[in-house]
């Protein structure tokens, strides 16, 4: 008995299978390599060995000065002085203003001008002794100079007294007003400048 076939072309059935299976099997894969864990390229292949260079260790010798105990007193003495021309600064400028402002007495006036006179005088003491140690030469020359400068803002109180006294306007008491200020921030200056010479050598 002969079979009866009913499909003319019986291939049609295989390549739809075959396409289902070629399809399961890329999904497959490519599912296969997503879920692959990601390997470090640093840690996968060669080990790498890295070469340490030896650190030469430089030893640094850091030598410090010792400010003698003497010039430290001087110092600090020289801090304080400097305090006391600025506050005899403002009292010498302050009294002026007070009689050419007409607040004071002619009488006022010239006792307020004497007082800084006396002032003028006593700092001028003070800055001379004791001074620096005899030890320092280079600290007594310029301790020499700050006590020049320091008996000329003296003598300007003696000529802002005298302007006072003068029969002109006021044109002398201002100048010698002009000239105690430019040596009062004269002064002031070289101490600044010698204090940082000491503590910075």
């Amino acid at each position: 008995m002969e079979d009866f076939n009913s499909d003319p072309k019986p291939g049609r059935l295989i390549l739809p299978l075959v396409l289902i299976g070629m399809i399961a099997t890329t999904y497959t894969f490519v599912r296969s390599i997503e879920e692959e864990p990601v390997v470090d390229q640093s840690e996968a292949g060669e080990s790498v060995i890295e070469e340490v260079a030896p650190v030469s260790e430089e030893t640094t010798t850091t030598t410090t000065t010792t400010i003698p105990r003497e010039v430290l007193e001087y110092i600090e003495e020289l801090n304080s002085e400097k305090v006391s021309i600025d506050q005899l600064g403002q009292k010498v400028i302050e009294a002026n203003a007070r009689w050419d402002n007409k607040d004071v007495t002619y009488q006022e006036a010239q006792e307020e001008f004497k007082d800084n006179i006396n002032d003028a005088e006593q700092f001028v003491k003070n800055i001379s002794a004791p001074g620096p140690p005899e030890s320092n030469i280079s600290l007594l020359q310029e301790h020499s100079e700050l006590v020049t400068l320091a008996n000329t803002i003296y003598l300007d109180t003696q000529e802002i007294f005298e302007g006072l006294m003068a029969s002109d306007t006021g044109e002398r008491r201002s100048s010698a007003i002009a000239s105690f200020n430019s040596n009062i921030e004269l002064l002031k200056k070289r101490i600044e400048i010698l204090v940082a010479q000491v503590t910075n050598s």
